[in-house]
């Protein structure tokens, strides 16, 4: 999780860099005049790994230490140089470096450091002059102190990060405050919850000193009703043994107590999955969704699409949509959830709904962009409303797009949630699969969904 990455950089580091490596890699063979074997293939699986971890190496040292432009230059060298020495390594232990061509490798070696940083070079300067790929995160600071000031001074210097600093919150005094923020002065701190809310700020940064910690458990307190990624900004001047940062902006150092899974890499990671598999399985079950088109039709007057408004992503309002199962298609402020033996739901509507064949328009959500395969179930805006209020950190689950299934779901917590005990139970599920999550989990998710679906526990 590193702040400083936009998802323009994020995309070059995760995705254009490795497939560039791996792109040389192939034209100095085929240029060479070798058909491509599966001992280049091979090549190409060790060469990524290994690359990536270096990278990451380099990188993580990097951001522990605040370096200069020059050494990001060195780095790139430095890094292709140690990739290089542990596949000549491999090859050797392995005795299969012999099976390939010098006269290919060679060039590839000495070429792609050049290339790498050219395209890095780009990679910032297209950051900070588009938002091709980077959407503007507002922000604000907690505690208009010397910290906080630093961090929004390295903001203003860094456009790459995409982030929108909107001002500082403290509860001193005007002259107490470090000067320079008191145009920039927001309210007290509790006023920072309503705040965040209705300006729909993304990124709270609180540069608080330890001291202030009943004050501070009261603050993360009500951010829980919001859906702000939060993290501590530490003075590193007045804790020198502190070495280890999760990630900074600018040299400075931030650690981040309540951020979603999916930043960088991992969002990237993770919306390509989802296109990917939202793609197959609408191909795959095109001819199923075409029957129970024209049987929603046939069976009951109404529309075939049941369109309904629930939360997404930073808790915005979505349009989820569903094969029609009910007579009736309610979105308004009272939503009655569906009950064993409801007479609202219509004889094919219950077949549809006990093999969920109802959700597969939502695969039309996921290619939109506005849910993923797997994550939190949206819940309607009226029930939002109502646990927001009575569940603590209700909100949170909504850090991440909602998902056609999650591990809630496969977890027994299908269907209707007629008291209290259940919906936190649910709730539960979903903050334990931000916590953890991996794309391993996530397929794993996907097999226990097809296995939940086909002994049709609690739909209805």
């Amino acid at each position: 999780m590193i702040l400083e990455d936009s998802p323009t950089l994020a995309f070059f580091r995760g995705l254009v860099e490795p497939m560039l490596l791996l792109g040389l890699l192939y034209l100095c063979i085929i240029a060479d005049g070798h058909p491509f074997t599966g001992a280049d293939l091979l090549l190409m699986i060790v060469a990524f790994f290994v690359s990536s971890y270096v990278y990451e190496q380099i990188e993580t040292y990097r951001r522990r230490h605040r370096r200069s432009a020059t050494f990001h230059v060195l780095d790139v060298f430095v890094g292709w140089i140690t990739v290089v020495i542990i596949l000549m390594g491999i090859g050797r232990a392995t005795g299969i470096g012999g099976t390939y061509s010098l006269d290919a490798i060679l060039p590839w070696f000495l070429i792609t450091p050049f290339v790498l940083l050219l395209v890095r070079r780009f990679a910032y300067k297209f950051a900070a002059n588009t938002k091709l790929f980077s959407a503007i995160r507002s922000a604000a600071i907690v505690g208009a102190n010397n910290a906080g000031a630093e961090l929004c001074t390295h903001l203003a210097s860094h456009p790459a990060s995409s982030i929108e600093m909107h001002g500082f919150f403290d509860d001193r005094e005007l002259g107490r405050r470090k000067p320079g923020t008191e145009e920039r002065h927001l309210g007290q701190l509790s006023d920072i919850a309503s705040y965040v809310r209705h300006h729909h700020i993304n990124l709270i940064f609180i540069s608080l000193p330890m001291s202030t910690q009943p004050r501070l458990l009261s603050l993360l307190d009500d951010l829980k009703d919001t859906t702000a990624s939060i993290y501590f900004v530490p003075d590193m001047r007045n804790f020198e043994f502190m070495q280890s940062r999760v990630g900074e902006i600018g040299g400075v150092p931030l650690l981040g107590i309540c951020e979603s899974p999916f930043i960088g890499i991992n969002g990237i990671l993770k919306r390509a999955s989802d296109i990917v598999l939202a793609l197959l399985i609408l191909l795959a079950l095109a001819p199923i969704m075409a029957a129970v088109a024209i049987g929603v039709k046939i069976s009951s007057p109404g529309p075939i699409i049941f369109a309904q408004r629930r939360h997404g992503l930073d808790g915005k309002e979505i349009t989820v949509y569903k094969f029609r199962s009910m007579a009736v298609c309610e979105d308004g402020a009272t939503i009655v959830q569906a009950k064993r033996d409801d007479v609202r739901v219509t004889r094919l509507g219950k077949f549809l709904r006990l093999t969920s064949l109802d959700e597969l328009p939502q695969l039309f959500n996921v290619l939109l962009g506005s849910m993923s395969i797997v994550g939190p179930r949206p819940h309607a805006v009226a029930h939002n409303e109502l646990y927001r209020g009575l569940i603590k950190g209700y909100m949170l689950r909504h850090k991440v797009r909602p998902g056609i299934t999650g591990w809630a779901q496969v977890n027994g917590c299908r269907g209707e949630t007629e008291s209290l005990e259940k919906m936190k139970a649910r709730v539960e599920y979903d903050l334990e699969y931000l916590r953890n999550w991996s794309l391993i989990l996530d397929m794993w998710i996907i097999v226990k969904t097809v296995i939940v679906v086909l002994k049709r526990d609690n739909a209805y």
